[in-house]
């Protein structure tokens, strides 16, 4: 059962509280109110609360956390696929009693997540904070992540024709867009890849895990830290290196995934076949000879726009170049990719990837 408990003056809050309510249609049962101490703000408290849905409930819903119905593990826990009394199907992340992390990726998802609403980003319902449980649900998405289809499942696989694939990138430039310029607040994802990137069942792509995201202010730039954490072959250099992170950092990531989706190989992988060489530098040597079209995935067949691949491999290249001030915005993106009249300036040579020199520097992989 769910407790909801609207706060007025949480407009924000309130739309998601409304919605949740709406898709239980159901007696509503209290659910304990979050521990006032386990968030320092005040305001995520109150954000807390107006989620609350009680523990019982989501046993019933995942046969206590069967492994039949997990879905997959992720950096911080385990996700289940739950069914309602209603019939409605959700998701539910269980996090690691035992990480820190995870208690940080929660705070994170409740801060960031319950405020965003978009159609390319995955939709948080509610919160279990009960018997040392920390559960976050979202909206169930059927065809689960990107990776999946490019890198996991051969069936899959040939089921991603050039206009699947050209949806996909377009779906999570706009998420893109929304998260860094247009929505009531200003996020870095830091952590994109094909793994945090859901599909619908009509193949829309939902960006997902914000466990360490980066809330910025309006006039804010770019942020530091000394403890790098992210995922081998997305991680922007200057990140890798310096710990400095900005949009153009989630720019290069949203890169290498185009990168990634035209030419279904993975980065992370690339590195390490008998060319000694990355993907991004792969493509752009094929790029500079004018044969890059070799590297396009096979099983698209005959079903691709020639055209169009060739804008996102060049539009894909121009995402991960070294200096982040060349990389373009996200908004700028979302245009050259809607529009063949958009010019494209020419692209310089990607930076290097390298896993071994990641491993020397310390760096935690999600």
């Amino acid at each position: 059962m769910v407790l909801i408990i609207l706060l007025p003056t949480l407009a924000a809050i309130n739309l998601v509280a409304c919605f949740f309510f709406w898709r239980r249609k159901r007696p509503l049962s209290k659910a304990k109110q979050s521990d006032p101490s386990y968030f320092a703000d005040e305001e995520d408290n109150e954000n807390v609360d107006s989620m609350l849905i009680d523990i019982s409930t989501l046993r019933v819903a995942t046969g206590d956390f069967a492994d039949s119905n997990k879905l997959g593990d992720g950096g911080f826990g385990a996700v289940y696929k739950g069914i309602l009394p209603d019939g409605d199907e959700i998701a539910v992340k269980r996090l690691s009693k035992s990480s820190t992390q995870g208690v940080e990726e929660l705070k994170n998802e409740l801060s960031l997540v319950a405020k965003l609403r978009h159609k390319n980003l995955v939709t948080l319902l509610g919160v279990c904070l009960e018997q040392q449980e920390r559960l976050l649900v979202y909206e169930f998405v059927p065809n689960r992540s990107l990776d999946l289809f490019l890198f996991a499942d051969v069936e899959k696989h040939v089921e991603l024709d050039w206009e699947k694939r050209y949806k996909i990138i377009n779906g999570v430039a706009r998420g893109l867009q929304y998260l860094h310029e247009d929505s009531q607040l200003r996020v870095v994802h830091r952590d994109l890849k094909a793994s945090n990137i859901l599909l619908d069942k009509e193949m829309n792509p939902k960006i997902s895990d914000f466990g360490i995201a980066r809330l910025f202010a309006q006039d804010q730039t770019h942020g530091i830290t000394n403890r790098v954490i992210g995922s081998y072959g997305y991680m922007a250099p200057e990140y890798v290196m310096r710990g400095n992170y900005s949009v153009k950092s989630d720019s290069f990531s949203f890169g290498v995934m185009v990168l990634e989706i035209v030419t279904g190989k993975k980065n992370n992988d690339y590195s390490n076949s008998k060319e000694s060489q990355d993907l991004l530098n792969a493509i752009w040597e094929r790029w500079m000879a004018r044969t890059v079209l070799d590297m396009m995935d096979p099983s698209m067949n005959a079903s691709f726009s020639e055209s169009g691949v060739l804008r996102c491999i060049h539009i894909g290249l121009l995402c991960v170049q070294e200096n982040p001030a060349d990389r373009p915005l996200m908004s700028s993106v979302v245009m050259m990719l809607g529009s063949d009249t958009v010019s494209l300036s020419a692209p310089s040579r990607p930076a290097f990837y390298a896993k071994k020199a990641s491993n020397n520097l310390g760096i935690t992989s999600t």
